[in-house]
């Protein structure tokens, strides 16, 4: 193929990795899998302690919404939820369980890059799970698509792995190896640099690892961070 602009050179390094659709639709077949937010449907614990803060969080948008607990949590708050995953078999697993809690939400099977949001229409916009799973040529643009659709001082919280959860692969190797493993690895300095030229870092830390008996999800593999969208004036230095 002959590389022409941006796009064409994000779909060749796109190919060099696994397709994501194919793979999540066959990460979503078996429910049954050992997999600690398979069972669990209660939302992420840093996102009940968000709630609490009292920020403005009455349009959403979910990236990567697996089986829907969050974003029914989010519904059952009072927020008006869109919720994004790229599988087939994780929306229809979501919309099973929102129509069981009797929430209304806007699924939507899509991949983040081939969907057009409006701009400046979110209040907040959460991702449990799906940075960490991002391709490096593709994090710029998922933190710019972020940025344009949250509302002037929107909010935006992320969950990731941390080097508990994951090799701390760098960009470099991803490409060399043709993987992305399961997923990367971020220190806080590598998060922090990478969110800060776009956001406001107004929390960082480790999830709590929730005891079994705990109605939240936590595994302190994970960074939790909320953020707040910085103006168009702001040059990272």
């Amino acid at each position: 193929m002959e590389i022409l602009n941006e796009n064409d050179v994000n779909v060749m390094l796109d190919d060099m990795l696994r397709e994501p659709k194919e793979f999540w639709n066959g990460f979503y077949e078996d429910r049954t899998k050992n997999i600690p937010f398979f069972q669990m449907t209660g939302p992420d614990e840093n996102l009940v302690s968000i709630f609490q803060k009292g920020i403005s969080i009455e349009r959403v948008l979910e990236l990567g919404c697996g089986p829907g607990r969050n974003a029914i949590y989010m519904a059952k708050n009072g927020s008006k939820v869109d919720a994004l995953d790229i599988s087939e078999n994780a929306i229809e697993w979501a919309k099973e369980r929102a129509l069981g809690e009797k929430v209304s939400i806007q699924f939507l099977c899509k991949s983040l890059f081939d969907i057009h949001l409006e701009a400046e229409i979110y209040d907040f916009i959460y991702d449990c799970g799906m940075f960490h799973h991002l391709a490096p040529h593709r994090r710029v643009t998922y933190l710019t698509i972020v940025k344009n659709a949250l509302k002037p001082n929107g909010h935006f919280g992320l969950v990731c792995f941390n080097t508990k959860g994951a090799v701390a692969t760098s960009d470099y190797d991803v490409y060399k190896g043709r993987s992305l493993n399961k997923g990367i690895g971020y220190t806080e300095e590598r998060l922090k640099t990478i969110l800060n030229s776009h956001f406001e870092i107004q929390e960082f830390r480790e999830m709590e690892k929730q005891p079994p008996q705990s109605s939240m999800f936590g595994e302190d593999f994970l960074w939790t961070s909320l953020m707040k969208k910085r103006g168009d004036d702001f040059s990272a230095s």
